[in-house]
């Protein structure tokens, strides 16, 4: 345990489990990555699935980089109680909240644009550009 880290019991942990309040445990610790939700790589619904469970298998299993591990320090908030982690425990979904569909929807939207402005922008360069050499 580390020191002077406030400890919080599983079920609190686990009780953090939507888009706008989660927290994980990775190798003990107590991680609220609310803040993270929307930049993390693999989008928010990753990270929500690692909620209510310890997420360290989840987390090592993906590889993540030293960069990734300096980060999530920001998010610590302390360690959990290790008595109150159950040694098997029934999976719960995470709650979703009703505008999920459509945060999934503009999310899509945004990810294609991401791809295709940049497309057409140099389009329209080279279109320009093509256009001002004839004359």
């Amino acid at each position: 345990m580390v020191s002077g880290a406030k400890t919080h019991s599983f079920e609190e942990v686990a009780n953090h489990n939507k888009i706008k309040d989660c927290w994980l445990i990775i190798s003990g610790k107590v991680y609220d990555v609310t803040p993270f939700m929307d930049e993390h790589p693999g989008g928010g619904e990753v990270l929500l699935s690692a909620t209510g469970k310890d997420g360290t298998n989840d987390f090592e299993d993906i590889g993540h980089s030293d960069e990734a591990r300096e980060m999530m320090e920001k998010y610590y908030i302390g360690v959990t109680d290790s008595k109150t982690v159950p040694t098997k425990r029934t999976y719960i979904p995470p709650q979703e909240t009703p505008n999920n569909a459509n945060a999934k929807a503009s999310e899509s939207l945004v990810k294609m644009l991401r791809f295709l402005l940049p497309l057409f922008i140099l389009g329209l360069a080279l279109t320009l550009g093509l256009y001002t050499k004839k004359d």
